[in-house]
């Protein structure tokens, strides 16, 4: 407790240095000037308090275009860590309190035409790779004015198209996870149970018109690039439908529903909950060797006929906000003839308080049941309790406590029995 309480004095300290370099206006330059403009490039979600419960970028047809812009911006997150965690299987290494490796982000946002976007994010440092890395871009196009002025406005009015190696657009819970050192949209340090998130290249096709949207695209299946192989690989299919109203200034309600189908993935299996190169946001747990970067989360990776279906319901209702995942995943591995289930229920509570809401407190209960095995069902439950304070509109400060509980592994793996818990705090930077 002691070092806890003399580590988290130095967290907050951090925080609070890091307030003074922080930037509060969204920096553009503007070609062949030197001026530093204080403007948001058009459909663009905010990556600061700004950006909170916003998902899709809103579809804005209105724009100015006087040259390129181009957007530089980055994230910073370091972590103070105090786990503990037992296993019935195997004898786990003691976790220490300390602080986890910093992580870092780069973001370059091009607006390259009018309508026409870029985005690109390399990841400095992330706890699977030390060294930079590109994670993902794509380019954004929400207007065809570069064929001719006014080129199908009727049907841009309400189109959109992204391509590109990119973040895909299954299910709403990717729009509030953690992005290696992207952790403002995140109200909790951890990332969800079953962590839906991959970069594969591919095209993505929306229409919005009102409170509706839908979306359809696909992807090549891979999430490492290569010409390599023989029908290994074969395209993933995505689509969302869903239904987003701010119905008075008090209350909004928003419900999707997506779906995502990949034929089959023989080398390293599907991506879809195996994508994130960055790496689990609770450092060594549940490992003998403390290196699996991805542990504390649930992966079915299946390799062949996967099926995932995932239902959001998002409520905000003044301070109060509520947001939900039903999702079920299908599917078998290689040599498997029948196929095995995971279901993930997700919900999660807050209470956003304060002139701005810069502070919230809430809570969050996540359990996975699945076919470990065709003879072995499984279930893991996990408890957040969280709190937040946005210093700024760019440093948020979180506090976490976690509690995880691992049920019906083998006698013999090292989660039989197995459980973590404890204190995460986490300063984070965006801009």
């Amino acid at each position: 407790m002691k070092n806890l309480i003399k580590y988290s004095g130095i967290a907050l300290l951090m925080a609070l240095g890091f307030q003074a370099q922080a930037q509060e206006a969204d920096v553009v330059v503007k070609e062949n000037s030197n001026t530093l403009w204080d403007r948001t490039i058009p459909n663009f979600r905010a990556p600061d308090q700004r950006g909170i419960n916003e998902f899709e970028p809103n579809k804005d047809t209105i724009t100015d275009f006087d040259g390129v812009q181009v957007r530089v911006g980055g994230a910073s997150t370091i972590q103070f860590q105090s786990l503990s965690q037992e296993s019935s299987g195997v004898t786990l290494p003691e976790l220490e309190g300390n602080f986890n490796l910093a992580t870092a982000n780069l973001d370059l946002d091009v607006l390259l035409y009018d309508g026409v976007r870029m985005h690109l994010r390399t990841y400095l440092s992330s706890q699977h790779h030390t060294e930079a890395y590109v994670k993902g871009g794509y380019i954004q196009i929400d207007k065809l004015d570069f064929i001719s002025e006014g080129f199908a406005q009727g049907l841009m009015d309400h189109m959109r198209i992204r391509i590109g190696h990119m973040e895909n657009n299954y299910g709403d819970a990717h729009f509030r996870r953690t992005d290696n050192a992207m952790a403002l949209y995140n109200p909790f340090v951890g990332n969800y149970l079953m962590d839906s998130f991959t970069t594969e290249v591919g095209a993505e096709v929306y229409m919005f018109n009102g409170p509706w949207l839908g979306m359809v695209g696909f992807t090549n299946g891979k999430l490492n690039q290569s010409t390599s192989g023989d029908g290994e690989t074969d395209p993933s299919f995505l689509a969302k439908v869903g239904y987003d109203n701010q119905f008075s200034e008090d209350f909004r309600f928003r419900l999707t529903g997506s779906i995502f189908y990949s034929g089959h993935n023989y080398g390293r299996g599907n991506y879809l909950y195996t994508g994130d190169r960055a790496g689990t946001r609770y450092y060594n747990v549940m490992t003998e060797e403390g290196g699996d970067f991805r542990a504390g989360r649930i992966s079915p990776s299946f390799k062949n006929e996967m099926t995932s279906i995932m239902i959001n319901p998002f409520v905000k209702y003044g301070g109060l906000e509520f947001f939900g995942i039903i999702e079920t995943s299908t599917g078998k591995d290689k040599n498997e003839s029948d196929t095995r289930t995971y279901n993930h229920l997700a919900g999660e509570l807050l209470y956003r308080f304060g002139a701005e809401e810069d502070f919230y407190l809430g809570g969050r209960y996540s359990t996975v049941t699945g076919d470990l095995t065709n003879t072995n069902e499984i279930s893991v439950n996990r408890i957040q309790l969280g709190a937040g304070w946005f210093m700024t509109k760019n440093i948020l400060a979180k506090l976490e406590y976690v509690n995880q509980d691992y049920n019906d592994y083998p006698s013999t793996s090292n989660l039989h029995e197995g459980n973590f818990n404890g204190i995460t705090l986490e300063a984070a930077i965006s801009f």
